[in-house]
């Protein structure tokens, strides 16, 4: 293992973070027995951490693993097939400092319609700033893929699909999302799947004024600053005392 994948005291606090966001997922229904969360070890690193192949419900600190930028890990531990999506997005995206890969059932269709998903709600808002893009596997890998991200090449143009944003689909799949802190990431991840569900609504019932990007903006830049408000809420609620 090269220096820069070392795990210091600073990231030993952050496995049990990590562990905290995996149970937040499972527990607002942004993952199940599949998807994943990792993070970034430090800024500017190189290395980030992920947990070895195992539902995200079950994920211990001891679990964690520390991937670097070719998506690999030390040891023989069985490790997520797509751990991919996370590698390239670190690589191309410095600014990234966690990202989250989930099925959340009501974006799932937003993937497969041609009605883009865009933000109803102000705590959505930052889908608004970037349109949301959706990533069309077979244009890299034919129509007899099996959908998953399962190589750094697939990682790659999931990785520039995204390009600056902070969402993109995964037609037939699923979604990522991505923040600047893993609070950030987890809680982008769970207003993704809200927002989708309410978005659904909305069209049912006629046709929608969504969040401008000014809007969407602002309302960001406000809640920013209290996202550690849901994260402490949600920790709690996931994992009690």
């Amino acid at each position: 293992m090269s220096p820069s994948l070392r795990v210091d005291g600073t990231e030993s606090t952050l496995r049990g973070h990590l562990v905290a966001a995996n149970r937040i997922l499972v527990a607002q229904g942004v993952l199940d027995a599949y998807g994943h969360v990792s993070a970034r070890t430090a800024a500017g690193s190189a290395a980030f951490l992920l947990s070895r192949s195992l539902a995200p419900a079950s994920v211990t600190a001891a679990d964690l693993m520390v991937h670097d930028l070719d998506g690999e890990a030390p040891g023989s531990h069985r490790l997520y097939l797509e751990r991919f999506i996370h590698s390239e997005i670190y690589r191309r995206r410095p600014d990234v400092m966690a990202v989250v890969h989930s099925h959340s059932p009501s974006v799932v269709p937003f993937g497969v319609v041609a009605v883009p998903l865009r933000p109803v709600m102000h705590v959505a808002g930052f889908l608004a700033e970037h349109p949301v893009p959706v990533f069309e596997i077979s244009d890299y890998a034919g129509d007899g893929s099996d959908l998953l991200i399962t190589s750094p090449s697939l990682g790659v143009a999931l990785a520039e699909t995204l390009g600056e944003g902070t969402v993109a689909l995964m037609r037939g799949h699923g979604s990522v999302a991505v923040g600047a802190s893993l609070p950030e990431a987890v809680y982008r991840a769970v207003y993704t799947e809200v927002n989708a569900r309410l978005q659904a609504q909305a069209l049912a019932l006629g046709a929608p004024r969504y969040l401008t990007v000014q809007e969407g903006i602002a309302a960001t830049n406000s809640i920013r600053s209290q996202i550690d408000r849901a994260w402490d809420v949600w920790r709690e609620t996931a994992q009690p005392e």
